[in-house]
């Protein structure tokens, strides 16, 4: 991401925690709506930059790094995050102030990263979240006391509710340029000893900073960074720092062991003087916490409650989500009628109209949906349930060779396969991140859902399954037909992820899946203003994609469906004798047995670019060689309407609807996944390979639904 001059002006501040220690919380209320997402140079770790105003008058770039439960990296984004804070990352400023956000109810877990924080030497300041939560278990935590262990400022935050934000800027103000002092834990002898020759060896021929030096010499000499140590540092301290742990095995001591014990004897001294519990804390299944997990992470009712919650999230989708659509939709057909009534008659306003109107207006129309998808899974998010189902799954998962820090990725795919990609990065066992990023795609994102929407809205009638009486005679629905249907395929994606997994895992890629450790945040009330930031973020990547690639698509097929213009032919019969009806034309025997026609043709050939381009290229050519002077753009009724003159019956039923949507749940159709599967398999073979399989899955499935329901006479 390139970024221009006035944002590179002011103080920058990177935000460093443990996973689920409110980071993310933290950075979206100091920040707001001024943040953006982009690439690291170089690599597809993705960095997030946000603005924040300070007490004194200037202004602060946050940029909230991945979280990391050590300075020690094990997998690719925990190797950038660390890169960046020591200044080593090409093309990348080392911030000038850390941001360390520890979570007092994980207080001795989270030092461990604060410790190492520390050892660089580097400005810092402390926000204290989940305080609350401690004094809940009726414990009390000394913030000045732990100010005065560490050695740096300690604030108390509130970020959901927005109290100690000021408190907090004002701190880090202060400690622009003021360093840290020396670290208050201390090695034994022997390791000191061999450390100190690593940090004048690296400083010498690395040139940097001593405490910088010494983070890296630690680095080297504990066993399980070696592996992971960064290209930039000398070889020659590679090579020293073996020989060390050799004399140090030689007098019968571990470095490693040592460095973490030295640690967490310093963190259990400050905690000892900043954690009190004066009344017997409570423990064990009768807390909070552990009485709903209970019943959230059971072994049946877990995954009935997780069918459950996903079954109301659909639900929801589909049913709040109708209003706003009809308003989208009649705004669009009323200045497509505007506009053909002020527009003289000609290839402009059939452009405009049929063309942009028919395409882009017929895909914007889905955007409360996808909002709403966003907006629940962020909600799911913050109060902690996704962290169990990851555990829920990962019972599942571990059957089929995928690695249970998978689930992240799989999650993230639902909303777009790219960033579900980039996020494997977090796993380090090779094998398994291989087979979940070539799973990933199989997963529904957002743009499948216009394609889902459009299909269901037209074809799966509203039946409901399952209401609530309400006074005055009126019904709430729980649960309707078109729900079900969208919630089957999102469930056939997983099945079919979860059963490719398991073939790779024994064919391709054997392997043993790796131990799943990962914590479990308490339960919080979810913020409403992370969720709205979220679905505005969204909702201007969706806008900003339909006003570039959706929009370049639709004139590309409004010129295509329009020339050769066919003058001595009727107007509905013209598209045929284009160009995009010659291809059309051309791949129809192919499809002709999944119940496709020539029309459907060429969505599947043009939603290459982007799935939801299916529902552009629809509107677009339904919109092409009709009746100009209505100005009418509602696919879903041209949809149903649309009769084939050789045998006179409905192009579109609901067979052929499903058949199509099992298409696209299996189907590769998006060039931008390729592309970054490339980059993070480092050629073309595994996404060549990739494209090839879901293609054949996706027809296999697709020909199997459609001509099993016409056996059954459901065609």
């Amino acid at each position: 991401m390139q970024e221009d001059s006035n944002e590179t002006r002011g103080l920058t501040i990177a935000l460093v925690g443990n996973p689920n220690c409110g980071k993310t919380t933290l950075f979206n209320a100091l920040t707001g709506l001024r943040q953006k997402v982009g690439n690291y140079p170089g690599v597809t770790v993705e960095k997030k930059i946000g603005r924040a105003n300070l007490p004194g008058g200037g202004q602060a770039h946050l940029l909230d790094l991945p979280g990391l439960y050590s300075l020690t990296p094990h997998s690719p984004d925990e190797l950038i995050a660390r890169e960046v804070l020591l200044g080593v990352l090409p093309g990348e400023p080392q911030p000038q102030v850390i941001l360390n956000i520890v979570d007092a109810s994980n207080l001795e877990r989270n030092l461990y990263l604060t410790s190492q924080l520390l050892d660089t030497g580097m400005p810092m300041v402390i926000a204290l979240t989940m305080v609350d939560s401690v004094e809940k278990e009726e414990g009390i935590i000394d913030a000045a006391a732990l100010e005065t262990a560490v050695g740096v400022p300690v604030r108390v935050v509130v970020a959901t509710k927005k109290q100690g934000l000021a408190e907090l800027l004002a701190a880090v103000e202060s400690a622009d340029g003021q360093e840290v002092r020396k670290r208050g834990w201390t090695l034994s002898p022997a390791v000191a000893t061999e450390t100190l020759k690593l940090q004048q060896l690296v400083q010498r021929e690395g040139s940097m900073k001593p405490r910088v030096a010494f983070t890296e010499a630690l680095t080297l000499l504990m066993q399980e960074g070696e592996n992971s140590a960064a290209p930039y540092l000398p070889v020659a301290a590679r090579h020293a720092a073996q020989e060390a742990r050799e004399r140090l095995a030689e007098q019968g001591v571990d470095p490693a062991s040592d460095i973490i014990e030295a640690r967490y004897a310093w963190i259990a001294d400050v905690c000892e003087g900043v954690l009190h519990h004066p009344v017997e804390r409570r423990r064990g299944p009768f807390m909070t916490n552990d009485r709903v997990d209970r019943v959230v992470m059971h072994p049946f009712w877990g995954y009935v409650l997780f069918f459950v919650v996903m079954a109301v999230v659909f639900q929801s989708i589909f049913s709040w989500a109708k209003f706003p659509m009809e308003w989208l939709q009649h705004g669009v057909e009323l200045f497509a009628t505007g506009l053909t009534k002020i527009m003289p008659a000609g290839d402009l306003r059939d452009l405009i109209t049929a063309g942009v109107l028919g395409g882009v207006g017929s895909t914007i129309v889905f955007l409360p949906q996808i909002l709403l998808l966003f907006f629940f899974v962020s909600l799911l998010e913050d109060t902690g349930y996704m962290a169990r189902a990851a555990f829920l799954m990962d019972r599942l998962m571990s059957r089929v060779g995928l690695h249970g820090k998978s689930f992240i990725p799989l999650l993230s795919s639902f909303a777009c396969a790219i960033p579900g990609i980039m996020a494997t990065r977090t796993i380090g066992d090779r094998k398994a991140r291989l087979i979940t990023i070539l799973v990933a795609p199989l997963m529904s994102c957002s743009a499948r859902l216009p394609v889902y929407t459009l299909m269901i809205g037209a074809f799966v009638p509203g039946r409901r399954l399952l209401a609530v009486p309400l006074p005055g005679g009126h019904e709430l629905t729980l649960l309707s037909l078109p729900g079900v249907t969208m919630l089957a395929m999102y469930f056939l994606g997983m099945v079919a992820a979860f059963g490719i997994a398991w073939l790779f895992h024994r064919t391709l890629l054997k392997g043993i899946p790796p131990t799943f450790l990962m914590e479990l945040p308490p339960y919080r009330v979810p913020s409403l203003k992370a969720a709205a930031i979220q679905m505005v973020e969204r909702a201007w990547l969706f806008l900003k994609r339909a006003g570039t690639v959706i929009l370049a698509v639709s004139v590309v097929l409004w010129a295509l469906s329009t020339y050769p213009k066919r003058n001595d032919l009727p107007e509905k019969d013209r598209i045929q004798h284009s160009f995009v009806g010659i291809a059309g034309h051309a791949i129809e025997p192919a499809i002709s047995p999944l119940g496709f026609d020539w029309k459907m043709g060429i969505g599947i050939i043009s939603s290459f670019a982007a799935r939801e381009v299916f529902v552009t290229a629809m509107g677009t050519v339904y919109n092409v060689g009709e009746s100009k002077e209505s100005g009418n753009v509602n696919l879903i009724e041209k949809l149903r309407a649309d009769v084939d003159p050789r045998t006179g019956r409905h192009v579109f039923t609901p067979l052929v609807a499903v058949s199509l949507m099992v298409y696209y749940v299996l189907a590769m159709q998006c060039m931008s996944t390729l592309a970054v599967v490339r980059r993070e398999t480092n050629g073309w073979k595994w996404p060549a390979f990739q494209f090839g399989y879901m293609f054949v899955l996706a027809w296999a499935g697709s020909f199997v639904t459609y001509q099993a329901g016409r056996l059954l006479g459901w065609g």
